[in-house]
């Protein structure tokens, strides 16, 4: 399960995060294109934009059951 307490840096505030055991698989980026990028220096992804529509919230969910290391965390709405 994602740490809140060990988000990459590069995430940005809201609920959906990547902390730092991601292994930079591509999973997340390709269910989830408008969400997630990589941080190409670093070699792992990270949310560079919040999920605004329905469709989006859906495929960072999607993304998030199917990350191999449970790197994507969900806060809620916080």
């Amino acid at each position: 399960m994602a740490d809140r307490e060990d988000k990459n840096a590069e995430n940005v505030a809201g609920k959906f995060y990547v902390d730092s055991q991601c292994i930079d698989c591509d999973l997340c980026r390709e269910t989830a294109p408008k969400n997630f990028t990589r941080a190409d220096d670093e070699g792992y992804s990270f949310v560079y934009k919040q999920p605004e529509t329905d469709e989006e919230r859906e495929q960072c969910v999607e993304a998030m059951e199917g990350c191999p290391v449970e790197a994507i965390g969900n806060d809620g709405e916080d």
